[in-house]
């Protein structure tokens, strides 16, 4: 079975939830048009990632990072209030997988603490899994809470059994290891490193894991940021690359297909066979056969940890 996968690294409204949904149901829409099933979508996408903790020194301009994080806040994603349905409609609509990146928003519990998220929508325009990251790098972690491990499962699609983590994650022997044993065919890095050690990282996922490897960051450029966006001047030019993208579609050999997208706001394509993982393992599988289970062992704790347990008698 033969799988046409759309990459899409096109910016978003930065700062903007409901304008970048809209715009990327146009990008659904175009992938569509071209025959694709399963579409991906970057780091942190909705609503943008929060590219200024990188250029404000920590505890620099603390009223201009205050004011940043706030819209951040004001327009993450909170699932349980629906922020997701257009895409879970266009999903069931077009009978297509969507993989994405969301800055989400704790509701339930503390209503102010933001989670780095990749969710999986299915063609029925359900909600398969999300996965909040584990480690947010270095400044990220004034941004975003860690995840527990609820959401490091491997879901069945029409494309195969796909997972995913998030960025540096990648770099995470363990977790990893989660996902390889859990059959995956199919392994997801929404990112937002382009450089080429991260290719290189990808391109040793595909061969460890015996699976398709997709990774995309988005490629933004400075003109690209709004002008309700608060000190845009300061902090951006027009005309620089803020990130390159670097979508990329690997082969279970390791082998690139598709990419790297470069400098483009675009959408990459792909033709993935799961036939070609299984293959793949015929002679590495490390979770498998080349495993040594009487020696080493991974106990994996996927159970939620809420902050709190409520007994109402």
């Amino acid at each position: 079975m033969v799988t046409k996968i759309a990459v899409i690294q096109k910016p978003p409204v930065m700062l903007q939830r409901d304008e970048t949904i809209e715009r990327m149901l146009d990008s659904i829409e175009e992938a569509v048009s071209a025959g694709a099933t399963l579409l991906v979508f970057p780091e942190a996408h909705i609503p943008g990632y929060p590219t200024w903790i990188w250029r404000l020194k920590p505890g620099g301009d603390m009223a201009l990072s205050s004011e940043l994080h706030a819209r951040l806040r004001e327009n993450a994603v909170d699932i349980e209030q629906g922020h997701l349905t257009p895409l879970q409609k266009a999903a069931a609509q077009h009978a297509v997988t969507l993989v994405l990146g969301i800055s989400e928003i704790d509701s339930r519990y503390s209503g102010t603490t933001l989670f780095n998220s990749v969710v999986v929508i299915g063609p029925e325009g359900t909600l398969l899994n999300r996965h909040r990251k584990l480690m947010p790098t270095n400044p990220e972690r004034m941004v975003w809470g860690m995840g527990d491990g609820s959401g490091l499962r491997v879901v069945d699609t029409p494309a195969g059994r796909l997972g995913s983590l998030i960025c540096w994650e990648s770099y995470m022997p363990l977790a990893r290891f989660a996902l390889y044993a859990q059959a995956m065919e199919i392994f997801i890095n929404p990112t937002w490193d382009s450089s080429d050690t991260c290719l290189a990282t990808l391109r040793h996922i595909a061969k460890e894991g015996g699976c398709w490897v997709v990774g995309t960051a988005t490629a933004i450029q400075g003109s690209d940021i709004p002008e309700s966006f608060p000190d845009r001047d300061r902090l951006y030019t027009p005309e620089e690359w803020i990130n390159v993208g670097n979508a990329v579609v690997i082969a279970p050999s390791g082998e690139i297909t598709a990419g790297p997208l470069n400098r483009e706001k675009g959408i990459l394509y792909a033709d993935m066979e799961v036939e070609t993982a299984l293959r793949a393992r015929r002679s590495l599988d490390v979770s498998g056969h080349y495993d040594r289970p009487d020696i080493f062992s991974l106990t994996v704790n996927r159970a939620p940890q809420p902050p709190a347990v409520f007994i109402d008698s």
